[in-house]
């Protein structure tokens, strides 16, 4: 343990450089500098724009000046001291800057260097030669130096590696990817400092233990919250008249003329929308709505090209324009000081994304924040309300980590293999430490280590599946340079459908779209992308040329996957609201604006009690319809109802048509539904839980789905060269053939095993839906027959009909049955 003495020399230089800006370091940034100095490894808990930067990032100058007391300004080409991890690209150029300018008015010889995907290969080619002091990258990137040859050497200096925003990686692939990354770096360097910084999240201390792993030879961590309080500022856009039967086909812009005035009084703002389409459809709707805005509003979205969103990023930065329309591609990222105002755009679905957004505006230590909401329909009003007492009680969602994902672990071991070779033993010691492979076995290590030799059982006769070989040295090694080439080109955890590069015949790049979707369109089509109307040229090499066209174009591109569920944060509070709802002196405005809809949803029906779960039986011309209430979000609905059904079916034959909502689910047959005759026989009950559901789906045609990932990241499959990528139903076909052959001849295959457990935990939530049953098998069944859909009802049935009608012909149906459902 290191002695800390805060009159020695770094601690002085510091706090007057601290003095020279006119600032003072908080409490917390001293506390976590005394931790760091203290050799703990630990947790910063600290919003965006607070100051956490300084807080991880001096103590390790510090330590350099205390080490160097006389020569710390002298001492130049030191290695890489200091590997800070970010999950964005985008958060790494305004690091890059900061640390940059404060090592300069140091006068301390380090270089601040960037290493993503965004950087020249030049510049990486001299970083090989000799490394930065502070590197900055993100996970992919420190995977891709690991696979290059002599990479201990590189990291020999290591002291100190930050991963910040960690609530951002914990939940997916990526944080796996980044817990293997230190384990390495922490096998080179046994004294190895590491921190992880975090947003606000429910479970901070598992989040802490996720990064740190479980070597219970370290001392024990701790965890640092920054004792920042923000005041946010919460608004709701109220429409004049409430549509008595709501739906969600407008996504909000019914209501642009009260945006707009918004707009006018704000110096800059943030829309947030939550999908890349709807983003596109209102930077349309507002431009046409106010063409003056020309010059002066930009699109942001995850699709469009890199140099295009840094011009948007810069643009907003200095001024030039004062609203972006923009996607959770801006949750995080640079500091946007202009920032006064943030407009959310229909439900967050969870109450960190929404404090996340607020905190974009006033975004400097002790600002305010301001957001409005505006609802895509009436209900969304009282998520509204809920989102309200979310900002006092700070209550928020917990970040599950993944375990044992076989894929990212076979694809570190070949990373490994391809630059130093590594030691079984050896590495199988480093990631037992890891939270995500503490329960690995030996059983399952070696059919690891078989399948990267040999393929497996059922690949061992092909020779490129053959890929690691031992040497005379015991090290396992890929020795084959296209194999090796191939993996390097395909290190990463993001498996997503492909894309096509959207490109105008003569010029610059767009962004990217996915194949799906062009595969719709036919030379001449036009659609709206990046904020413009285009036409499409052709489609060559994975690109799709178009040019610009007039007039208007009702197609926008959507992504498999937009749609977002509520969590269960959300989902608890709002039936929490509901029920504040059924109090005629409820002091919420958004509960006062909706009373109207609930009023007749109590007329037809009833608005359901906290104990209370409601189920809805209905005829039209289409069939019986039962319409069921947990209010648990889309994905938890999308499994329960499949259940009900598979239940229901197996009381007599029948088949049904199943749509969903965030709020309800509908089971529609052409026969009569027995829903009461299903309850009697414990339609709830969370036995045969996972025997059921895996029956009442395809559960076959989902785990090929996850399948079609988890071979990409395992190296199955490999997308092609640069300029020479493969078609995604090429991609689709080799991963749908490699599932096939293990099902058949491998069905204890690890790959297969893991499919099987992403559908039932990630898609079916299994969990969440046990839960859910335990609650509902706890509460009054309310079973009401009505003659005409509630309000409750008709959103889950419009999202029915969308499936099969286009946007007009959706829009003219809804309309005529809103005025029948009114008249009635």
């Amino acid at each position: 343990m290191k002695h800390i003495n805060k009159d020695n020399i770094g601690y002085s230089v510091i706090t007057e450089w601290f003095t020279d800006q006119n600032w003072q370091p908080f409490n917390w940034q001293q506390e976590v500098w005394d931790a760091c100095l203290a050799g703990k490894n630990g947790l910063l808990n600290a919003p965006t724009g607070s100051g956490k930067t300084f807080a991880l990032f001096m103590p390790v100058l510090i330590d350099w000046m205390n080490t160097y007391p006389d020569s710390y300004q002298d001492q130049s080409s030191n290695g890489c001291r200091l590997i800070w991890i970010t999950p964005l690209r985008a958060l790494a150029k305004d690091l890059e800057a900061a640390m940059q300018q404060v090592v300069d008015d140091l006068g301390i010889p380090w270089r601040v260097q960037r290493r993503t995907g965004d950087v020249s290969s030049s510049v990486k080619q001299k970083q090989k030669i000799r490394m930065p002091e502070v590197l900055i990258t993100t996970p992919e990137s420190l995977h891709i130096l690991l696979a290059q040859k002599e990479y201990p050497k590189r990291f020999k200096n290591l002291s100190t590696v930050v991963i910040d925003e960690w609530h951002e990686l914990i939940s997916s692939k990526r944080g796996t990817q980044t817990e293997l990354g230190l384990s390495r770096l922490r096998g080179l360097n046994p004294g190895l400092n590491v921190w992880g910084v975090s947003a606000t999240i429910g479970n901070l201390d598992e989040a802490r233990d996720v990064l740190l792993g479980v070597d219970d030879d370290n001392p024990p961590p701790v965890t640092i919250q920054a004792d920042q309080s923000k005041t946010i500022h919460v608004h709701s856009v109220l429409p004049d008249d409430v549509e008595k039967f709501p739906w969600t086909g407008h996504l909000g812009t019914n209501l642009l003329h009260k945006v707009l005035p918004i707009l006018d009084k704000s110096g800059s703002t943030l829309i947030f929308t939550n999908t890349r389409a709807q983003s596109e459809i209102w930077f349309q709707q507002l431009l046409e709505a106010k063409p003056d805005l020309a010059g002066t509003i930009a699109l942001h979205h995850g699709s469009l090209d890199r140099n295009i969103r840094d011009w948007v990023e810069d643009a907003l930065h200095s001024g030039l324009i004062k609203i972006v329309v923009c996607t959770s591609s801006l949750d995080l990222g640079v500091d946007f000081a202009p920032v006064d105002t943030v407009i959310q755009v229909g439900s967050p679905k969870g109450v960190a994304r929404f404090l996340q957004r607020a905190g974009r505006s006033g975004h400097q230590p002790g600002a305010d924040s301001t957001i409005w909401f505006v609802p895509t329909h009436a209900l969304e009003l009282i998520e509204a309300s809920a989102l309200k007492d979310a900002v006092h009680d700070k209550k928020m969602e917990t970040r599950d980590p993944i375990l044992k994902p076989y894929d990212v672990l076979i694809q570190y071991l070949i990373t490994l293999a391809v630059s130093e070779g590594f030691r079984p033993e050896t590495i199988y010691r480093e990631i037992k430490q890891t939270f995500a492979y503490q329960t690995l076995n030996r059983r399952e290590w070696s059919w690891i280590l078989d399948f990267i030799q040999t393929g497996g059982r059922s690949l061992g006769r092909y020779d490129e599946y053959n890929k690691v070989i031992v040497d005379d040295d015991g090290r396992w090694r890929v020795w084959d340079r296209t194999i090796a080439r191939r993996h390097r080109m395909s290190i990463g955890t993001i498996a997503s459908d492909s894309m096509l590069r959207v490109r105008y015949l003569k010029g610059r790049t767009l962004g990217r779209v996915e194949e799906w979707f062009i595969s719709q369109l036919n030379t001449g089509d036009t659609f709206w992308f990046a904020g413009r109307n285009l036409e499409l040229v052709k489609i060559k090499n994975m690109t799709a040329y178009v040019r610009r066209a007039g007039g208007a174009s009702s197609k926008v591109p959507s992504y498999l996957g937009g749609r977002m569920s509520l969590s269960s944060n959300m989902s608890d509070r709002l039936r929490r609201k509901l029920q504040d709802a059924r109090s005629a002196d409820t002091a919420s405005v958004d509960l006062q604006t909706i009373k109207p809809i609930l009023d007749i949803q109590n007329k037809r029906s009833i608005v359901p009690a906290p104990g209370q779960f409601l189920i809805e039986k209905s005829w039209s011309k289409e069939g019986c319809h039962c319409f069921f209430f947990p209010f648990e979000g889309r994905y938890v609905h999308e499994g329960m109802s499949a259940l009900f059904a598979h239940r229901i079916s197996k009381i007599m034959p029948i088949s049904f048509s199943i749509a969903m909502n965030d709020y309800g689910f509908e089971l529609l047959s052409d026969q009569d539904i027995p829903v009461q005759e299903a309850i009697d026989r414990n339609l709830f009950t969370e036995e045969d839980l996972v025997k059921d559901i895996m029956g009442s789906l395809n559960d076959t045609e989902l785990a090929k789905r996850r399948f079609r990932g988890i071979s990409q990241i395992a190296g199955l499959v490999f997308k092609g060269f640069p300029g020479n990528q493969k078609k995604g139903k090429h991609l689709q076909m080799s991963s749908g053939l490699f599932f096939d052959v293990f099902m058949e001849y491998e069905p204890d295959h690890l790959l297969i095993r893991q499919a099987y457990d992403e559908v039932l935990n990630e898609q079916l939530d299994e969990a969440r839906l046990r839960k859910s049953l335990q609650r509902i098998h706890t509460q009054e069944v309310i079973l009401k027959e009505i003659d005409r859909f509630s309000p409750f009802a008709f959103p889950i049935f419009v999202d029915r009909l969308r499936e099969r009608l286009s946007s007009e012909k959706l829009i003219d149906r809804v309309m005529k049955m809103q005025k029948e459902l009114e008249k009635e």
